[in-house]
């Protein structure tokens, strides 16, 4: 909270500076006076502060950035209804917004990437109680605890219960290790904890739910939630097709002269296409510029392209190392077949280590719970190229599955940024 104050006041002081009105303008005094106040309610009241929110720098920055927003707006807001708008400082409020917002993002980012390090050692405390026939399971815990010391589940004793009060105190998170047998007697003697309170499962990690739900009075297990709600879907598809429309007109020269050089270098059509799976398990035809000889491509992608593959044409060897064989998939993009940032979509007959890819995972479907992207985070984490060995695979599905998770247009902007870092990768052959 210091520090958000602290970006936020620099922010002001620097652009009163700048603006010359440092000691002669009295308003931005008053403005800033109002605004850091404003932005730390809004900041609590939206979580900035929550544990979740402090364990991930991206979600973390967007939160803060999203609390600011909310207060300047509510300040303007108020000066407006005051008549304030011949002495509100206008160019000081939009030059110190404009600072606070890098600020802040900077700020809070490398305050969460470097937490541990700051505040010295973990900030949040996880307690593990464990029963006497239970292993104890893996994971960075504060406290460890053999509950039959401390407390019985199945035994109503008011010092019992005040005993594990007092164990607890503190603790920001509580997990319990038991047997299947013992789950409910858990569950009901920490729901009076004050604290969050999990009972590990392990027999869940087959069914990997998303959560829970109920059908009339029964509670289920959520397994897959579908497509992103509906707000996200339009903000997503808005993006695409904002970034793949402002990409072809400005790329489309340099498109030109590919597909004259790809048509020069070796006989056959311009464009490559290949069946692919998209979202929701469904094939569509993906375009690329034709990197190989005709008479020689791999139609179902059986064969992973090879460093120094006979089948590449000279213009194929070009575009192939810089990634520029992808382009055309931005008209994928504008079909709807694909998303600019998404798992990357594989052929039929894509193997690793002579194993079809969904021989190798079962999970290799999941990833399809979304449309394919022209990049992803399989791919700005260098796992591309050829799959030889079954980890080349599980390493990408693992990749797919966590962007799946945890989607957002912040963490897409990201891929998309991080994307021309890895453009020449020593994978790209």
């Amino acid at each position: 909270m210091a520090m958000d104050a602290g970006c936020i006041v620099i922010s002001y002081f620097a652009a009163a500076g700048m603006r010359g009105t440092f000691f002669s303008d009295t308003n931005w005094p008053f403005i800033l006076g109002a605004l850091v106040p404003a932005f730390l309610l809004t900041a609590l009241n939206n979580e900035s502060y929550a544990t979740a929110n402090l364990e991930d720098p991206f979600r973390s920055v967007a939160k803060g950035l999203q609390a600011y927003m909310l207060a300047i707006s509510t300040v303007i807001f108020i000066a407006f209804c005051l008549k304030a708008s011949t002495t509100f400082p206008r160019l000081v409020v939009a030059i110190g917004s404009g600072f606070a917002v890098v600020l802040l993002a900077l700020g809070r980012y490398m305050f969460v990437r470097h937490m541990k390090t700051i505040i010295g050692g973990n900030p949040f405390s996880i307690i593990l109680l464990y029963d006497a026939d239970q292993p104890v399971p893996d994971g960075d815990f504060s406290v460890v605890i053999a509950s039959d010391a401390y407390f019985n589940p199945d035994v109503h004793d008011p010092v019992m219960y005040d005993r594990l009060a007092q164990s607890l105190a503190g603790a920001d998170r509580v997990v319990v290790a038991c047997s299947p047998e013992r789950r409910v007697a858990w569950a009901q003697a920490l729901k009076g904890a004050n604290i969050q309170s999990e009972i590990f499962m392990p027999e869940l990690n087959a069914l990997a739910p998303l959560g829970i739900s109920t059908h009339g009075t029964v509670p289920t297990i959520i397994v897959a939630a579908g497509p992103l709600a509906l707000f996200d879907r339009f903000l997503k598809r808005s993006f695409d097709i904002a970034m793949a429309a402002g990409a072809l007109l400005v790329l489309a020269p340099v498109l030109a002269v590919i597909a004259i050089l790809v048509k020069l270098d070796s006989s056959g059509p311009v464009f490559f296409k290949q069946v692919r799976i998209g979202r929701g398990n469904q094939m569509f035809r993906m375009m690329k510029f034709r990197s190989m000889r005709t008479e020689r491509s791999d139609g179902a992608g059986e064969r992973s392209t090879a460093r120094d593959d006979d089948r590449v044409t000279r213009v194929g060897k070009i575009i192939r190392s810089t990634s520029i064989d992808e382009l055309p998939q931005l008209l994928n993009v504008l079909r709807g077949d694909m998303s600019i940032v998404g798992p990357r979509p594989h052929a039929l007959g894509s193997r690793a280590a002579d194993k079809l890819f969904w021989e190798v995972d079962e999970r290799y479907w999941h990833r399809h719970a979304a449309k394919p992207g022209l990049t992803g985070l399989a791919q700005v984490r260098g796992y591309r190229g050829a799959t030889m060995f079954e980890d080349d695979l599980r390493n990408r599905l693992q990749a797919d599955l966590e962007y799946l998770e945890h989607w957002s247009i912040w963490r897409d902007v990201k891929i998309i940024v991080l994307t021309f870092r890895v453009l020449l990768h020593r994978n790209a052959f």
